[in-house]
């Protein structure tokens, strides 16, 4: 395995586990040495016990978002819900429970309102439909705003 290889699957593991964790953990850039040395040995180690190389890895594409809301930032790589109870969890009383649904489809990350009491905004403008997302896009979610950092 290449060390571009073990690199690239260090970060890809280290950003799904920052997305699963309910805790907050510095984004790949700001982990220390030693915590990105870890990963990279770890996912080193996994990868000769299963005989997976990073040529079964280059077809399969994950797409991931990451996004802000206030200082803390998060990773996904499914669907997820934004709201009161979602997977990203806004804590606004302006916000619904289930008040928004982010869906990858066709490589592409999307924002869906989900029927909320006060609605979606994307970049200002009030949202009926899904919308594509992009890099430095802003959804409020109640008067949350919810930053795309990459998608």
């Amino acid at each position: 395995m290449t060390s571009t290889g073990l690199e690239h699957l260090a970060r890809t593991a280290y950003e799904a586990h920052r997305g699963a964790v309910e805790e907050s953990l510095p984004a790949w850039e700001d982990a220390t040495e030693e915590e990105q040395k870890a990963w990279r040995a770890a996912v080193s180690a996994i990868a000769g016990q299963t005989g997976v190389t990073v040529a079964d890895l280059a077809g399969v594409r994950i797409q991931t978002i990451m996004v802000q809301v206030g200082d803390q930032r998060q990773s996904f790589h499914t669907d997820f819900i934004a709201g009161r109870q979602g997977a990203l969890a806004v804590i606004d009383e302006y916000a619904s429970n289930h008040h928004a649904r982010f869906t990858v489809a066709h490589g592409f990350w999307y924002v869906k309102d989900l029927g909320s009491t006060n609605g979606t905004s994307l970049n200002g403008r009030r949202i009926h439909a899904p919308q594509r997302l992009k890099k430095g896009d802003k959804i409020k979610i109640g008067h949350t705003v919810v930053t795309v950092l990459s998608a």
